[in-house]
């Protein structure tokens, strides 16, 4: 198959969403609070449907299973990564993720969870929440029991088109007014440290999952830096934002028209600003902000033209990937 799979994202409602889903990417939300598009998913708490085609009305998750030709054979018990856009009109809780292993052991064999986030737009004043400043586990657990959030929580300053990467381990949040797409591993585990005293709709506090949290919380805080890698091609630019154990996230920058080959195993791709049109051998396709898809395996090369930004990403096995698509780039690119 040569032609690429559009998606229909489904969508969680949360305590700190808001409307900007519907505002900037036309969606049509289940309520005033939706928080979260789950773009491209294959998780049971939320799958995408194939949206047009010869696959049209299949969940992802049911794609990945009855036609692994389609991703080239992966190998992976399920499908890997897990594309979102976060709408934080609240802070979100502060919270933390486990890895693999302790996610498989305490979690139903769930998948641990490292995650990165591209800046798609935020208030002028916009933070987060990125690491802490516990040097010990004794002071980790003190500064929780004090309620001593200020002095254990680390807060930077961000801006749209920043890129952070979250390991699993990193104590972090999103703060209100920030607009967020989120490349992580398939899962759904989060452990929450605080959540500002908040109700649910219950009237109950919300849950913590305080010993959970301080057993998978990196001790002190590692600051994982994130070294981008710029190349100007041809009518426009690609840059590669991180490349690691589980993913490889680009940005492709379209100011006319952009061609390009596909090494990996397949690709997801986001539209976040723009309009356009992808080209393959089989046909051309109308691109706009908000439209998520993937291009499978067979599919080796494609143009985008127009004016459009992308977040593209695909899975890599753990212990590493040769940056196909960078070097590929390299070889295409007009410097």
């Amino acid at each position: 198959m040569k032609q690429p799979i559009f998606l229909r994202p489904s969508f969680q409602e949360r305590i700190w969403g808001g409307n900007q889903l519907n505002k900037k990417y036309g969606y049509t939300i289940p309520a005033s609070k939706t928080g979260e598009c789950w773009a491209i998913s294959a998780h049971p708490h939320g799958q995408s449907v194939v949206a047009s085609g010869k696959f049209a009305e299949k969940y992802l998750g049911e794609l990945w299973k009855e036609c692994p030709e389609l991703f080239g054979y992966f190998e992976s018990d399920g499908f890997p990564l897990l594309i979102k856009i976060l709408d934080a009109n609240d802070d979100l809780s502060v919270q933390v993720h486990p890895n693999d292993e302790y996610a498989s052991k305490f979690e139903n064999g769930e998948l641990g969870k490292t995650e990165c986030w591209y800046i798609i737009d935020c208030h002028e004043d916009a933070e987060m929440i990125l690491g802490h400043h516990a040097q010990s586990k004794e002071e980790f657990v003190r500064l929780i029991e004090e309620g001593s959030w200020e002095g254990l929580l680390q807060r930077i300053k961000i801006k749209p088109g920043d890129f952070f990467y979250v390991p699993s381990g990193t104590i972090h949040a999103l703060c209100k007014g920030t607009l967020v797409l989120e490349t992580q591993q398939n899962s759904d585990t989060t452990y929450r440290v605080y959540d500002y005293n908040r109700y649910d709709e219950n009237g109950n506090l919300r849950e913590l999952h305080l010993e959970k949290a301080i057993e998978v919380t990196t001790v002190p805080h590692v600051t994982s830096k994130v070294e981008p890698a710029f190349i100007k091609m041809s009518g426009g630019s690609i840059t590669t934002f991180v490349e690691e154990d589980y993913f490889t996230i680009y940005k492709w920058d379209v100011q006319t028209e952009m061609e390009l080959m596909q090494d990996a195993h397949f690709l997801l791709a986001s539209v976040i600003e723009g309009q356009g049109a992808l080209s393959t051998e089989d046909g051309e396709y109308a691109l706009q902000k908000g439209d998520h898809f993937i291009l499978p395996n067979h599919l080796d090369s494609f143009r985008i033209k127009g004016t459009l930004q992308l977040i593209a990403s695909h899975p890599n096995h753990k212990g590493g990937q040769h940056r196909e698509l960078e070097n590929t780039a390299r070889q295409m690119a007009n410097i």
